[in-house]
């Protein structure tokens, strides 16, 4: 394990964003992960910042990975590889 975290910016109502916020807490990856809710302005900056467009979104210190899919599949790479982004 690396240590780093990774971020996934989200919005509370969306239903994609609870989809994967809750693959967060189905496979205890909250101490891997950091919700940055879009709705406060800080990290609907960085999300921007990032190229964000669509959420849920996932930044894993290389890439921001936007839509449910994109972000599930990249949290269950991190859970296959032994939790390390």
């Amino acid at each position: 394990m690396t240590g780093r975290v990774l971020e996934l910016f989200h919005r509370i109502a969306d239903p994609p964003s609870a989809e994967a916020r809750r693959y967060v807490v189905d496979y205890a990856l909250e101490d891997r992960v950091r919700l940055r809710n879009v709705a406060f302005p800080e990290a609907e900056s960085a999300w921007r910042e990032l190229g964000g467009h669509t959420t849920p979104a996932l930044w894993d210190g290389v890439r921001l990975h936007q839509g449910a899919q994109a972000v599930v599949a990249r949290l269950q790479a991190v859970v296959n590889l032994g939790r390390d982004p």
